[in-house]
């Protein structure tokens, strides 16, 4: 939010904070007296995923309070506050409180314990186990992008944490046993001092993709088996050691569809889950950064609703689930169940959690305002999706010449180099004057890593086809708004330009033949079919992430070299960004032949 409303805006969450202690939904641990019927207890259950490093209601990339255009806010130290007013609204009714995975990548924050001073070297305790620890988590599934800064510093941080880290579908490849924790069942008290107990069965599931995604921190160590059969494996396990009641905390969609091929079990298998495995009250979930307050599905062996809930990403919304249970024979069933989500821009951060992390918070803010160079004119990626700026240009430069110099005097000196770069940003800047670390990490948002591999002409071409796929198909003479020129089923990552070749995407065409001029730069000679290319690229892409043809190949460059710390070096080397010295237009949107910009 903006400096000039942040006063006004504070004083609103200290009122509504105030306000909040109100219950949120009256819970009854028994029927009223003289009421007929059989005698009921409640259950809550809490939830958040995709955390992604956020701790404070802080953006690191713009140094100031996190705002955006629907006033979300963001952050664990916001969570904390919602969990610890329904918690005291319950008075010591059974509360558990979840999280369905990626807690420990996604904000400078995340990575400069992970990667300035790791706490695998420091030994410091990790600030998103500083602030969960606060919050008093029951247990958290790992999610896919707790694997991308390996295993040892994964380890590190479970170790840290004073609550269980599940993933029953997570292998270890030699033991063919479970490589962490696959549930927990937890015995929780219906009420107060004599109050009968309930076991809660808690299965976690990580996401299949792990093994792409993050294919050199895992190969020949862990395997990632399906989410469906790992459930239908385990929850009859947990029923037969006592669990009344069973939630799934799965890091995936529930959509059905992967954004990876065949080859690796399902990446959003939520829905079938619920569906296909007997046994299931509720399934808490992440990845997809949705928010889904609440959703039935039927399970077509028992028909029973299981209830599904997913809320949002970075802190910004908390599922809290709702059973009501009642006590036959004695065995426990679910009478009732229902989600409802609540939005942290309702509260204030919770002080508790704040100063757990604040020294932590205090020294990437430093860290992340040094200045690297100073940048000849203001760079911006706001248009970066449909035009060639000048900003990504800096990025496959960048790739381009780390690669060149790399293969020097190697068997593949001789060909050209050429590079790949997505639009990760819409709002990144390189400010006219100083260009701080927090503004390239900005525009490089991902901990990706440089490889290169080697492309024909053919895949090239293959693969700009199947990238031009983002673009909405606009005929010639129709409005072309940038607002909606792309498809809103692809996200702007899996979008990529190449530099080193020059290319029209002809957006009037079908998708699959949009490529209708590939050229030698500089030159109207056609890229022969046979013609070979170093091609950069980040770890991520080549490892598949995307489903992108031609690119899951063996590399012939591949040094663990982070993209974002070689975009910083590289201009604390020169000191100064001038697009002078990089900016090569190759590349442009047509409609029969004409620029559509």
């Amino acid at each position: 939010m903006t400096s000039s409303s942040g006063a006004s805006r504070r004083q609103v969450l200290a009122v509504a904070a105030a306000a909040a202690t109100a219950p949120l939904i009256a819970g009854a641990p028994a029927r009223a007296a003289g009421a007929k019927g059989p005698k009921t207890w409640d259950l809550t259950i809490l939830g958040t995923s995709d955390t992604h490093g956020n701790v404070y209601n802080w953006d690191y990339y713009k140094d100031a309070e996190y705002d955006d255009s629907k006033h979300n806010d963001i952050g664990i130290a916001k969570l904390a506050t919602l969990v610890n007013q329904i918690r005291a609204e319950r008075r010591g009714r059974a509360t558990l409180v979840l999280d369905s995975g990626d807690t420990i990548q996604g904000t400078p924050l995340a990575t400069y314990y992970a990667k300035q001073e790791p706490i695998t070297a420091t030994g410091a305790t990790h600030p998103m186990a500083n602030a969960m620890n606060i919050l008093k988590y029951d247990a958290v599934t790992l999610g896919n992008h707790e694997f991308n800064y390996g295993l040892p510093l994964l380890a590190k941080w479970i170790k840290q944490l004073g609550f269980p880290a599940l993933a029953a579908n997570a292998v270890n490849e030699a033991t063919g046993k479970p490589a962490y924790l696959p549930y927990v069942i937890k015995e929780v008290r219906l009420g107060g001092h004599g109050a009968p107990k309930l076991k809660v069965g808690i299965l976690g599931l990580t996401n299949p993709g792990v093994a792409i995604w993050d294919k050199s921190n895992v190969e020949g160590k862990l395997i990632f088996a399906d989410m469906v059969e790992t459930a239908a494996r385990w929850v009859p396990v947990m029923r037969a050691r006592g669990a009344d009641v069973v939630i799934v905390s799965a890091h995936g969609g529930d959509s059905g569809t992967s954004s990876y091929g065949p080859e690796l079990p399902n990446e959003n298998p939520c829905t079938m889950i619920a569906e296909q495995v007997p046994g299931i009250d509720a399934i808490l979930f992440g990845h997809a950064h949705n928010e889904v307050v609440e959703k039935f599905v039927t399970n077509t062996r028992t028909g029973v609703e299981v209830l599904l809930s997913e809320p949002s990403k970075w802190g910004q919304r908390l599922t809290r689930m709702d059973f009501t249970l009642t006590r036959e024979r004695g065995c426990w069933k679910v009478a009732t169940k229902h989600a409802t989500m609540l939005n942290t821009n309702t509260v204030v951060e919770d002080p508790t959690v704040l100063a757990a992390v604040r020294g932590q918070h205090s020294k990437t803010i430093t860290y992340v305002n040094t200045v690297v160079a100073q940048s000849t004119v203001e760079l911006s990626a706001a248009e970066s999706r449909y035009q060639d700026t000048p900003i990504l240009d800096f990025i496959n430069h960048v790739q381009t010449e780390v690669v060149t110099d790399a293969l020097a005097g190697t068997a593949y000196a001789g060909l050209p180099v050429l590079s790949i770069a997505a639009p990760f940003s819409r709002t990144a800047v390189f400010p006219a004057g100083d260009v701080r670390i927090r503004d390239v990490a900005g525009l490089y948002v991902f901990d990706n890593t440089l490889e290169a591999v080697v492309l024909t002409g053919a895949e090239v071409r293959a693969y700009l086809e199947y990238s031009a796929k983002y673009f909405t198909t606009l005929a010639v003479g129709a409005l072309v708004d940038p607002a909606t020129i792309s498809d809103p089923a692809v996200p702007d990552y899996n979008y990529d330009v190449f530099s080193g070749l020059d290319y029209d995407i002809d957006i009037s065409r079908p998708i699959g033949q949009r490529i209708t001029r590939l050229v030698l730069p500089g030159t109207d000679t056609p890229v022969a079919d046979g013609a070979q290319f170093v091609v950069a690229v980040n770890n991520y892409r080549r490892s598949g992430g995307g489903n992108f043809p031609g690119i899951v190949k063996t590399q012939v460059y591949n040094a663990q070299q982070e993209i974002r710390q070689l975009l910083i070096d590289w201009a604390q080397a020169r000191g100064t960004i001038d697009p002078a010295d990089f900016y090569v237009p190759n590349w442009k949107l047509v409609r029969e032949g004409v620029p559509v910009f």
